[in-house]
């Protein structure tokens, strides 16, 4: 299945009975305040949201956690709260972890038995990384990455942490602008036109898991 963008995924997988944790949710490179930040996505969808990062600003936190702590400035590798989830939302994170089995184990912890973790990374056979593999020695790649994934790799590291896998999907597009030059632009066109046949070569990937019982 295929996502146009990160908030066809999230309203389709959270409803607002949902109590969520999103973690890694700070740093997204986008204003807190505005609409389209996956974290304010998320809480138009949910009952409520708390978060994980290991970078929040101070003001952030004494103004959202006055009453009662919803964020906490921990490494997703030991997330700890008194509760536990409905959903986990990862977006764009495991690839930057050093330990993603420890980061999975947390999540077996926080998550309750009918809950979901829904995790999306970029798909390492994206067409854009493809197309830079044959010009260079290796793709652009965001300099905090310390892993690549694709939907095999990390079906296996969900299966050896304890995981089962409920649905894998694709996202077509993330809510990011940069100036393009005229190779991406034509990019672009094969990446649409491609997609009306295969998901294979998009952007980022989607795997939901749910708890081995």
């Amino acid at each position: 299945m295929k996502y146009y963008n990160k908030e066809e995924l999230i309203s389709d997988n959270i409803n607002k009975a949902d109590v969520v944790l999103d973690v890694g949710f700070w740093g997204q490179g986008v204003d807190i305040n505005n609409p389209n930040w996956t974290h304010n996505v998320i809480k138009k969808y949910s009952e409520s949201v708390y978060g994980v990062d290991t970078e929040i600003s101070e003001d952030f936190l004494k103004h959202n956690n006055h009453n009662q702590i919803f964020y906490k400035k921990l490494n997703a590798e030991t997330a700890n709260f008194n509760i536990k989830f409905d959903i986990i939302f990862a977006g764009d994170l495991i690839e930057h972890l050093t330990n993603p089995g420890l980061f999975l184990d947390a999540c077996n912890n926080l998550l309750k038995d009918t809950g979901k973790l829904i995790l999306t990374t970029p798909n390492t056979f994206n067409l854009f990384n493809l197309s830079e593999k044959i010009t260079k020695s290796e793709p652009t790649v965001n300099s905090d990455h310390t892993f690549y994934f694709n939907k095999k790799v990390l079906s296996v590291l969900l299966k050896k942490c304890g995981w089962s896998i409920s649905e894998t999907h694709y996202i077509y597009k993330l809510d990011t602008r940069y100036k393009e030059s005229y190779k991406k632009k034509f990019l672009n066109l094969l990446y649409m036109f491609l997609s009306l046949f295969t998901d294979k070569y998009l952007e980022t990937l989607v795997i939901i898991g749910i708890k081995n019982k």
